[in-house]
């Protein structure tokens, strides 16, 4: 690893830097750019029915501002431009975005598809970098200044000449991160004295990171530096436009907004060049857990990840915070045990601000279920398979009983080599304690309840036929309950010393089908603690079902 040949990015002088003490209060202004900077990064870039169905989820997520692309680049994008303000499919408060380079053929092209709009941002760029002075344009600081302004003259020449008051401007002096600070607030004060916003008529600085080049805590130094030195600040909006390349867009994005930015660029799930623009899902839904109203929807948030991947062919990665298939899942015992208690909790009468072991949010707030936060494979433990059966199915294992259970499903899981659903998990159950009737299998059994001449009190009798590997016997037992008079009865014919330890039960469904399922622990001649369960619309029979699964599973 050559590690010599590349260099640190010296950090900014800024000793009383205040954003560390800050944090984030409210959300930005958002400015969706999937059109633009995450359809130009596409294989395949959208065609016109994509783009529609794109820019149809932007507004109904609540996006007011949303650039649409590059009308002067290609036909495609001019026509979609026209399409947009001519079949009138621009909601009354969205303002769409057009991107265009500081070059005049380009700058009057991107107008002409802008006629008949009611609200627009017209964004002019140049590189400023130092990189990119050097080794791609060959220009001197002026020379590139000269660029911007000239832009920026044409820009509000034709922008005065449409006299629509919903026209406004966005300047970007693209590759900010690697510019000079005092050059880059050089060149963006040039366009502000040109543009003249005012409070009432603001326009955008838009600073991109467009090489993430250091970190975080660096680049909301630049913006808190660039935010000082920035003239006519109160007409100013301050914009973000993060890109990924050392996978920390979002945190940049997140400090910068301490540092004092107004707006965010980004794309849904961070899909852009290289590795991708700052995701906006991610950035909404992190002050979504810290109790902040984004002013996005994704309470469907699957919905809005199905369009996408239709709309652009790239996938959502399963462990995407708040979104993957993966996100709301637990495989780890303890971890499962923890969000199962954490949810029992909550059902008990908790608070109702959301505290849940390893969930940062209620997967109901983004539309999601509960059925895939715990999924079972060899990792996994007792908890988690006691979760599913009680989440899919409705049956709360005794506790006592999650060890014994949990290490069945362990068992299987390691015999597949593979994760296990609850369709499996169930299948395991059903094998292990409702299917067991060999030797023993439940016959008929009556009930008779008397008292106790002598003690007063109340006694069971049993009496009734149960099948012994098919062949009927006749049972008879008297105890101080209907489960201790049938055990008295069922000993004569097992062949091992047991004792009845617990019992649980409870109902599985409501209503004139109801059925109850109990459980049953008995306790061996050899000290072995073996649970069955037992179901019937009669609890009692359900019991007696119990204690024979229990007794075939010792056997």
């Amino acid at each position: 690893m050559n590690y010599t040949k590349y260099r640190r990015y010296e950090p900014i002088p800024l000793p009383d830097r205040t954003w560390p003490d800050r944090i984030i209060e409210k959300a930005p202004i958002w400015c969706s750019v999937d059109l633009r900077d995450g359809n130009q990064a596409l294989s395949v870039p959208m065609n016109m029915e994509k783009k529609l169905m794109m820019f149809k989820l932007l507004t109904d997520i609540g996006f007011k501002e949303i650039e649409v692309g590059f009308p002067s680049s290609a036909e495609i994008e001019y026509n979609f431009m026209r399409k947009l303000i001519e079949d009138k499919l621009i909601p009354e408060d969205v303002t769409v975005q057009v991107l265009v380079q500081a070059r005049e053929h380009l700058i009057r092209r991107t107008f002409d598809s802008l006629k008949g709009v009611k609200n627009a941002v017209v964004h002019i760029y140049n590189s400023t970098s130092t990189s990119q002075r050097r080794l791609v344009f060959k220009k001197s600081r002026k020379e590139i200044i000269d660029i911007a302004v000239s832009g920026a003259r044409l820009v509000k020449e034709l922008g005065d000449a449409e006299e629509n008051p919903g026209i406004r401007y966005e300047y970007s002096p693209e590759s900010f991160t690697g510019t000079e600070m005092d050059f880059a607030a050089e060149i963006c004060n040039a366009v502000i004295d040109v543009l003249q916003p005012t409070p009432d008529h603001q326009m955008v600085i838009n600073l991109p990171a467009t090489v993430e080049a250091h970190t975080p805590n660096i680049h909301a130094d630049q913006i808190e530096w660039m935010c000082r030195h920035l003239d006519k600040r109160d007409s100013v909006q301050v914009s973000l436009h993060t890109h990924n390349d050392r996978g920390t867009g979002i945190a940049a994005t997140e400090l910068a907004l301490l540092a004092g930015a107004d707006r965010v660029e980004g794309t849904l799930f961070g899909n852009g060049e290289r590795t991708g623009n700052a995701d906006l899902v991610t950035i909404a839904l992190n002050m979504f857990s810290q109790g902040i109203d984004p002013g996005l929807d994704f309470t469907d948030i699957n919905y809005v990840r199905d369009v996408y991947r239709y709309c652009t062919g790239m996938d959502v990665h399963p462990r995407h915070p708040y979104v993957g298939e993966l996100v709301y899942t637990a495989f780890s015992g303890s971890h499962q045990d923890a969000i199962n208690k954490g949810m029992h909790a909550r059902t008990d009468g908790e608070s109702q601000i959301w505290d849940v072991p390893y969930l940062p949010i209620d997967p109901r707030d983004v539309g999601r279920s509960y059925k895939s936060i715990v999924r079972i494979n060899s990792q996994s433990g007792k908890g988690g398979v006691a979760y599913i059966m009680d989440t899919e199915f409705g049956f709360s294992l005794p506790k006592a009983m999650h060890p014994e259970f949990g290490l069945l499903i362990q068992k299987e899981t390691d015999k597949r080599e593979e994760e296990l659903v609850p369709e499996e998990i169930w299948a395991v159950f059903e094998e292990n304690y409702l299917n067991t009737t060999v030797p023993f299998a439940l016959e008929d059994v009556n009930v008779r309840m008397e008292t106790d001449k002598a003690s007063g009190k109340h006694m069971a009798n049993v009496t009734g036929k149960i099948l012994k590997n098919g062949k009927a016997l006749d049972i008879e037992g008297r105890g101080n309950g209907p489960i201790d008079a049938f055990v008295h009865g069922l000993k004569q014919y097992v062949d091992f010393d047991f004792q009845f330890e617990s019992f649980d039960e409870h109902a599985i469904k409501e209503g004139a089908d109801a059925q109850a399922v109990a459980y049953i622990s008995v306790i061996t001649g050899d000290n072995r603690r073996v649970f069955g369960a037992g179901i019937d619309t009669d609890i009692t029979f359900a019991s007696y079902k119990a204690i024979l699964s229990a007794i075939n599973r010792v056997g």
